[in-house]
C-alpha cells in the first residue's frame, strides 16, 4: 500500500497523548475557491497515513482539522474550534507530513518527515 503524498498526525500536548478521531480534510486551491478532496479522521496514534492520492501537483494546499469536534469529546474547552494549515506543494517532492500539535488555547506545526 502506497502512502499518501501528504500525511498528519496530531498530538495532544495537553494530555500528552496522540489525538484519536480528529475529523481532518484536504483542500486544494482552485483559482480563489478551496476544492476538498479527501477526509479522513486520526486512528488511535493520532495518524492519518491516507489522505488523498499517492501524488500531488504543485500548488497551494490546506489542512482543516475540527479541533472543536476532538476536545467536545473530551468535554475541554478550546479556543480553536477549528485549525486550519496552509501550505504549498512541489511534484518534485515525494511526500509531505505535516503535523499538528495542539493544546486547547495554542498549536504549533513543523514540515514532518
Amino acid at each position: 500500500m502506497s502512502t499518501s503524498h501528504v500525511t498528519t498526525h496530531v498530538l495532544d500536548t495537553g494530555s500528552g497523548k496522540p489525538a484519536a478521531e480528529v475529523p481532518v480534510t484536504l483542500h486544494v486551491l482552485d483559482g480563489e475557491s478551496w476544492v476538498r478532496i479527501a477526509g479522513g479522521a486520526t486512528d488511535a496514534d493520532g495518524r492519518i497515513k491516507q489522505l488523498g492520492p499517492d501524488r500531488l501537483p504543485s500548488g497551494t494546499y490546506r489542512l482543516a482539522f475540527d479541533t472543536g469536534k476532538y476536545y467536545a469529546t473530551t468535554g475541554t474547552e478550546t479556543f480553536f474550534p477549528e485549525v486550519t494549515l496552509t501550505f504549498g506543494v512541489l511534484e518534485s517532492e515525494a511526500h509531505y507530513h505535516v503535523p499538528l500539535l495542539l493544546s486547547p488555547f495554542a498549536y504549533s506545526t513543523y514540515r514532518g518527515s
